[in-house]
């Protein structure tokens, strides 16, 4: 869904057209000749979802020829540095995968549920991780259809099954009390559970 993955297309701008992007025309110049292409690892089809979605207001091409676009398959296992990625499917409104992350420097390991409904494959995906961050979207499940999100207290119920040391929340829908979420989640989960927030660090005792 594009709320994931529509900051790409500022960045991709930032990369196409900042000053220390562009070729050199003279020495004192800010700029390179070879401007820097981040490696971008997305799921399979994502090239032309990337192409469908900005090509309505711009160049199709915009976000793959800022990044150097790899996309992955299921069993996949992409290596970026230290860190090597694991992926599996998890119930949601479109394709969607959880993912896991290891280090080849830390016995640690970290897992993102992504958007997802109620799941065992996720339960045993995260099965011991070091931290797992869950969303915690809904109030209170959905009535009908499919499931697509959960709510805190199932995050709460996925990471105490899961025998996580550590539940981090994300993803609540701007109705929900942060800190009755919070309390939810905790009272699944058996232990402390923590909100989700931009720029914070997360260390391991196995790290």
């Amino acid at each position: 869904h594009a709320d994931h993955f529509l900051d790409l297309v500022p960045y991709s701008y930032a990369l196409t057209f900042a000053p220390r992007q562009q070729p050199v025309p003279v020495d004192r110049w800010p700029g390179t000749d070879s401007p820097a292409r981040p490696r971008l690892i997305a799921p399979q089809g994502a090239g032309e979802t990337f192409r469908r979605v900005v090509g309505a207001w711009g160049s199709e091409e915009l976000i793959e020829r800022a990044f150097l676009l790899e996309e992955y398959e299921r069993a996949s296992r992409p290596e970026v540095g230290p860190l090597r990625f694991s992926f599996i499917e998890v119930p949601h409104f479109t394709e969607t995968f959880a993912i896991g992350v290891e280090s080849s420097e830390s016995p640690a390991r970290f897992v993102f549920g992504a958007d997802s409904g109620p799941s065992d494959e996720l339960v045993e995906f995260a099965r011991g991780a070091d931290l797992l961050l869950s969303e915690a979207t809904l109030p209170r499940p959905e009535r009908s259809g499919k499931r697509g999100h959960m709510t805190p207290r199932e995050a709460g119920e996925h990471g105490r099954a899961a025998d996580v040391r550590r539940l981090v929340i994300t993803h609540l829908s701007d109705e929900l009390d942060p800190l009755w979420a919070k309390a939810e989640a905790q009272a699944a989960f058996g232990g402390p559970v923590e909100m989700a927030r931009e720029g914070a660090v997360y260390r391991s005792p196995s790290a």
